[in-house]
């Protein structure tokens, strides 16, 4: 049997390659296969060993117009037979629309219905493999009538047809053109997910006026514009963009897929009038002041990348100020460096306060930071940050809102900096309110090379007198140490009982001086701190503040597999150990989520997410 498997693997290479019929098993075929690969099943169901990833040309289309569909699969040595579904959602109502035959009834790839039987088969390796289009299975697909947001799905059951095991999919809009926004927003508007959206130039929110977003809606800065097109909600504005699970707001890059770059545009940038801990009248050369120094008023300040324009300021005394909701929403190719320092991330909040909303987020590509707070109370959850030129969670000038669960990551292709870096302030290191987040679930995963522009990047790097408390983290593959508490005035917050670690899992850190895996390889460095935090991960320092800094192999499932990665623990890792702190019962923490890093059983990246690298896409 084992060797009859290895020659139809080798056959549904070539077939696959060719872009033609796959070859099939019969379903006892299926059945004994399925019993001898034990790799498709765990204690908790059936599971994939193989990634996948699917693509099209573009994100919109016209009504009529041809869509390529392309693949890559990589089994790494997985032999279960799937059945395999590929077909198109209209996500506005539901209706599924089934390859090869473009009916309703659910039909696999081979064109089999539930009543002739479906055909399992074994999947072989291939990259960007041509699926629906010229020379692949099937001819191209033709984008619908129905205008909106759609999906295309290859799905893998179990050899029975019934169980999902892995899907894969690409989220496309049906549009009737392009329609370009190039001045303030200033009254009330929608943009609806008919329509392509151009945003050229810096677009401002303001004066009451309220942006409403549909579901399914692509908003696409333009790139080479002076200064680069981005969106500011400022202090007297509001976006709701509330997308969905099967329809996610996505704003991109306008540049031809495989030829898209950080911070080809600007960003997402949301202001309110929550507290921040800037005094009045900044210096010059201080930070992102000009040389004759920042006219703000005490308790308000200027956004970065935006020094000066009054609508720029945020900051204030309303700790509920709603500056509106973002959910599923995606913030690609973003993040411009306008000059050292003054910089927009992928997602930047300034003084937003508990009011906003923020849940299923996703920065990639960005040329900064992927999410940043500048003070402010808001809350945040289920965050996903990958390939940025910077850090991945940033917060300072007094932020003291919660976040929980989140997926941050980098590549040796597309490094970043720190996981996360947490500052009080660069203006005044006792200024009130104190930066004091307080965190739990998170996963960070470095690229295993130097930082992108700093060398000394490690996983958790919190400096400049920050206070806080981090939870149930996961830190992996860093060049350097896995925790960095940096500075004194921040040691003395971690001695006062301000800075706390209860449950951070460190594993294959510090890399550039080959830390080994021990407490004193993940944290030791040469830093003038790395004394202090040996002691601090020992419980010997921090007044008992830093617990349970464990180091073992988290057992990700697919960590490095950029375009499909899985950073779910395999059996016995110990991301599910017993013993893990609890999140408090405060109303917005999961407390269910009795393990440590972003995710645990439940995918809660599935559908609205988009991993492939860009390097994929031609």
């Amino acid at each position: 049997m084992r060797v009859y498997s290895l020659l139809m693997l080798g056959v549904a290479v070539a077939a696959l390659a060719a872009g033609q019929r796959l070859i099939p098993v019969s379903r006892t075929t299926a059945e004994h296969m399925a019993a001898v690969s034990p790799q498709a099943s765990t204690y908790n169901g059936p599971r994939a060993k193989l990634a996948m990833w699917i693509w099209s040309d573009k994100y919109t289309y016209q009504p009529g117009q041809a869509v390529t569909l392309k693949w890559t699969i990589k089994t790494n040595g997985d032999l279960y037979p799937y059945t395999v579904f590929v077909y198109r959602q209209n996500n506005q109502t539901g209706k599924k629309t089934f390859l090869p035959g473009g009916g309703e009834d659910a039909t696999d790839i081979n064109g089999n219905t539930a009543d002739k039987g479906f055909q399992p088969m074994q999947l072989a390796d291939g990259s960007k493999a041509v699926l629906a289009g010229a020379g692949g299975k099937f001819a191209a697909i033709t984008a619908p009538s129905e205008y909106g947001m759609h999906t295309l799905v290859v799905q893998l059951r179990d050899y029975t047809g019934t169980h999902v095991v892995k899907s894969s999919y690409m989220k496309i809009g049906v549009v009737k053109g392009v329609t370009t926004i190039s001045s303030e927003i200033t009254g009330d508007r929608t943009l609806t997910n008919d329509i392509e959206w151009h945003l050229k130039g810096v677009i401002y929110v303001k004066n009451n006026a309220t942006l409403t977003v549909e579901p399914g809606t692509f908003v696409i800065g333009e790139p080479g514009t002076t200064p680069p097109s981005a969106l500011i909600v400022t202090t007297s504005g509001k976006i709701m963009a509330s997308g969905t699970k099967a329809r996610p707001i996505i704003m991109t890059s306008s540049l031809p897929f495989g030829q898209r770059s950080r911070g080809d545009w600007g960003g997402l940038v949301m202001l309110g009038k929550a507290p921040i801990n800037v005094g009045g009248n900044i210096p010059g050369g201080t930070g992102i002041c000009p040389a004759e120094g920042c006219k703000n008023a005490p308790g308000t300040f200027y956004i970065e990348g935006l020094v000066g324009n009054p609508d720029s300021v945020y900051g204030g005394t309303d700790p509920k100020h709603n500056c509106g909701t973002l959910r599923y929403v995606r913030v690609e190719f973003a993040g411009t460096i306008l000059s050292p320092n003054n910089e927009l991330n992928s997602f930047t909040w300034g003084g937003c306060g508990s009011d906003t909303v923020a849940e299923h987020l996703q920065a990639i590509y960005g040329k900064d930071d992927s999410f940043e707070w500048f003070g402010g109370t808001m809350d945040a959850k289920w965050l996903v940050g990958g390939l940025g030129a910077d850090d991945y969670t940033d917060y300072q000038l007094g932020w003291t809102g919660r976040l929980q669960f989140g997926l941050m990551y980098q590549s040796p292709d597309s490094p970043g900096n720190r996981g996360l870096e947490g500052d009080n302030s660069e203006y005044d290191q006792a200024g009130t309110p104190y930066s004091n987040p307080t965190m739990f679930n998170v996963t960070y995963v470095g690229s295993g090379i130097p930082g992108y522009d700093e060398s000394n990047a490690p996983g958790l790097f919190l400096r400049r007198g920050s206070r806080g408390s981090f939870n149930n983290m996961v830190v992996s593959n860093f060049y350097s140490p896995c925790f960095d508490i940096n500075d004194a005035n921040t040691q003395a917050q971690a001695d006062a009982g301000n800075l706390k670690m209860n449950g951070v899992l460190c594993w294959s850190n510090n890399i550039g001086t080959k830390g080994a895996n021990t407490i004193t390889g993940q944290i030791q460095s040469s830093a003038s701190s790395s004394a202090y935090n040996l002691a601090y991960a020992q419980g010997q320092k921090g007044n008992g503040a830093g617990k349970n800094i464990l180091v073992a192999d988290p057992l990700f499932t697919r960590p490095f597999e950029y375009s499909d990665p899985d950073w779910t623990g395999l059996f016995s890792s110990p991301i599910f150990r017993a013993g893990w702190v609890q999140p408090p019962d405060d109303g917005f923490f999961d407390q269910t989520a009795r393990f440590i890093g972003g995710i645990g059983d439940e995918d809660w990246t599935e559908e609205w997410t988009f991993w492939v690298l860009e390097t994929e896409l031609n």
